[in-house]
């Protein structure tokens, strides 16, 4: 009989449990599901062109003001560069970032993230464009033209980078067509270029051209011109050479483990999001604003950089 108590007991005790076990269950499953994960916080992650001392403020700015819509902490992270990003989101490091074309061409290889707002001047759709333009020292009489820069000295800005290096790689290409020309070449010190590098960001290659440290750099047009609004460099430091064609804007995108709903929740607060500061000093565009997109804005990219690294 003491037994048949005690094996009662227990049958009790554990049926008392269950609906406490149930409610922690629940409680872990709706943190899970929540905007934040798990620990509570959403991660949104920049790059270093996006990263500078004049834009702090203003992306600090976005993760308040995100936060309070979502009702969950939000931070903001500086990745060291595109593939760091790819990672980040990959591993759910970050939840949203900001990135360019070529580097969303590069994720999508390794995993499932989703583009939803891309930046467009005053917000109008067809104007959600930007152009990859070579840039040489003013002073520099020797290269005038696209034609004029073998044997120079070049500065791309990333390897992941759309307009710092799919696109000039691919005008560069194109500019010369009996030349058999190919990205290693391109990037090979001494084969095409007298020496090549990566700059890390589009300003550093901008500051490495003003002070003579190389002869060329392509740099996006809109970064340029928020350089020069911005007094860190002069509209007579540097000479175009070369423009590309339109490329797509950069996009925020999300990770593959964001829920449709928070999705739903971050399109609706990005598409309605006017505050100039961050769209003047983080995206480098005064009177931008985002609007909807997807995937198949970004299809030509995508197909130019598998062509151009031959996936």
């Amino acid at each position: 009989m003491k037994n048949k108590w005690k094996a009662l007991s227990m049958i009790v005790a554990a049926a008392t449990l269950l609906p406490a076990l149930t409610g922690c269950g629940g409680d872990v499953q709706a943190a899970a599901n929540s905007p934040g994960g798990e620990d509570g916080v959403f991660t949104i992650a920049y790059a270093p062109n996006e990263s500078t001392t004049q834009s702090a403020d203003a992306r600090n700015g976005l993760a308040k003001d995100l936060g309070e819509f979502l009702g969950c902490e939000v931070e903001e992270i500086q990745a060291s560069d595109y593939n760091a990003i790819i990672e980040a989101l990959r591993t759910g490091s970050a939840d949203m970032a900001y990135m360019g074309s070529q580097a969303m061409a590069l994720g999508v290889e390794r995993t499932d993230l989703e583009p939803i707002v891309m930046k467009a001047e005053e917000g109008d759709p067809e104007k959600a464009i930007y152009h990859s333009v070579l840039i040489t020292s003013s002073a520099n009489d020797d290269i005038n033209t696209i034609e004029d820069i073998r044997g120079k000295t070049m500065a791309f800005v990333d390897p992941d980078s759309t307009s710092g290096n799919l696109v000039p790689t691919a005008e560069i290409i194109q500019a010369f067509p009996d030349e058999d020309l190919d990205s290693e070449v391109l990037h090979t010190n001494g084969s095409f270029f007298e020496a090549v590098s990566f700059s890390g960001s589009h300003q550093a290659g901008l500051q490495a051209v003003i002070k003579g440290d190389v002869d060329v750099a392509p740099i996006s047009d809109q970064i340029l011109a928020s350089e020069i609004a911005h007094g860190n460099a002069a509209e007579g430091d540097v000479k175009i050479i070369h423009e590309s064609g339109a490329i797509p804007t950069e996009a925020m995108v999300v990770a593959e483990h964001v829920t449709e709903e928070t999705r739903e929740k971050l399109t609706e607060f990005l598409i309605s999001y006017d505050n100039e500061q961050y769209f003047t000093d983080v995206i480098k565009v005064p009177g931008a604003r985002f609007v909807e997109c997807d995937m198949s804005d970004y299809e030509d990219i995508i197909e130019l950089n598998q062509i151009i690294n031959q996936f």
